[in-house]
C-alpha cells in the first residue's frame, strides 16, 4: 500500500468517525426529547460545562507568579461576565474577552 492511499483511507476513517459522533446524539435524542432526564440535562448541562471551563481556565491559564497576581486570567473573565450581563450578547463578550486577554499578553503584564 502506498502512502497516498494510506493517507486517504486514514482521512476517510477520521471523517466518518467525526461525522458519526456528531450525528448519533441527534438521532438518539430526537426520539427521546420528552424524557425528563434529557430535559434536565438540556437545562443544566451547558451552564455546568461552561462553569467548569472557566474554572479550568482560571487555574491553568493564569500567570499566578506575575507582578499582578492572575491579571491575565481574572481581568478578561471579568470583562466577559460584565459585558454579557450588560449586553446579553455572547459573541461580543467572547470577542472582548479574547481581545482583553491578548492585550494583556502582548503588553507583558500577564
Amino acid at each position: 500500500m502506498d502512502n497516498l492511499s494510506y493517507l486517504l483511507e486514514f482521512i476517510a476513517v477520521g471523517t466518518i468517525a467525526t461525522f458519526a459522533t456528531r450525528v448519533i446524539p441527534f438521532a438518539f435524542f430526537s426520539r427521546h426529547s420528552e424524557h425528563p432526564l434529557i430535559q434536565h440535562l438540556g437545562r443544566f448541562l451547558p451552564a455546568a460545562v461552561m462553569s467548569l471551563l472557566v474554572v479550568i481556565f482560571l487555574l491553568r491559564s493564569g500567570n499566578w507568579s506575575a507582578p499582578v497576581l492572575g491579571l491575565d486570567a481574572l481581568v478578561p473573565s471579568l470583562v466577559v461576565v460584565g459585558l454579557h450581563l450588560w449586553r446579553r450578547n455572547a459573541l461580543l463578550s467572547i470577542i472582548a474577552g479574547t481581545a482583553c486577554y491578548m492585550a494583556i499578553q502582548q503588553s507583558g503584564l500577564g
